[in-house]
């Protein structure tokens, strides 16, 4: 009965302030995705910390007394863990298993703890861009198709054009400024944004490549034109957990294969 009484409400606001409703909804929403996504990074942490614990006990960590003693997870981020020698897998780009699994030993007793000043900043995307930008987008799409091209709404040429327009313009250009946004809110220089865009744009841009024409395919042939905005919200949920979870993962070894792939391609390319 409350849902019903929630959903009439939305209805109302949808009709009566279009844009504004899409505005408050699309930033609480995409809050909730991050504080999901922080959820999923704690949970996946505390998973890899038993795997962690494993190698330590059975193997023990031969870093100990050879200039390993002493460091923190907080070294991590200046990356006082390259100083430790004789490290089983050492390497200069990632730590080594068992000084990783004691970064993640020190935190596993914490209680999960929201980032909040995260999670504002991640409405604030969706306040400012999702929600306006997107609510526009939709409409003049649709409009688009319908009296421009002329093609029969619902038909199979139709959704097509749907689907590859939003994915080739808006798909590409809502990754970018996600993780651009993300970057510059957090005091990074232009040259960390590029490289933090360089390292998370690709991979997110293949993964969502498998997910999203399948979601806009049912959304452009099913919802009418008035709701299609709370359909894409709705999964926006899921994807903006998704894509703050690819955000925080930083350097992990899935989005090196990813770049490493790019730069091989591009060398390749140069070579010919």
């Amino acid at each position: 009965m409350k849902l019903l009484r929630l959903w009439k409400w939305y209805q109302d606001c949808l009709a009566v302030h279009p844009v504004k409703t899409q505005i408050i909804s699309s930033g609480l929403i995409w809050g909730f995705g991050d504080i999901c996504a922080q959820t999923i990074t704690h949970t996946t942490a505390k998973r890899h910390h038993q795997i962690g614990r494993g190698e330590e006990e059975g193997g023990g960590w031969e870093g100990e007394g050879d200039g390993c003693s002493g460091v923190t997870a907080e070294d991590t981020v200046d990356g006082s863990w390259r100083r430790c020698r004789g490290v089983l897998g050492a390497t200069a780009s990632s730590p080594p298993m068992q000084i990783t699994s004691l970064f993640i030993k020190q935190d596993e007793d914490k209680e999960l703890k929201i980032n909040w000043r995260r999670v504002a900043t991640t409405s604030l995307f969706g306040f400012g861009f999702v929600g306006p930008v997107g609510h526009f987008w939709y409409e003049g799409l649709d409009r688009l198709i319908r009296h421009r091209l002329q093609l029969q709404p619902k038909s199979f040429r139709f959704v097509a054009a749907k689907v590859a327009i939003d994915g080739i313009i808006f798909g590409p250009l809502d990754l970018l400024v996600f993780f651009s946004y993300m970057g510059f809110s957090t005091g990074k220089s232009v040259a960390q944004v590029k490289e933090d865009v360089k390292r998370d744009f690709l991979p997110a841009l293949i993964l969502e490549g498998g997910i999203w024409p399948i979601v806009q395919v049912v959304n452009f042939r099913f919802i009418p034109v008035r709701y299609q905005l709370l359909y894409v919200n709705f999964f926006c949920l899921l994807d903006s957990s998704f894509l703050s979870w690819v955000e925080q993962q930083q350097d992990a070894p899935w989005k090196q294969w990813f770049t490493s792939f790019l730069a091989l391609k591009e060398k390749e390319g140069q070579g010919g």
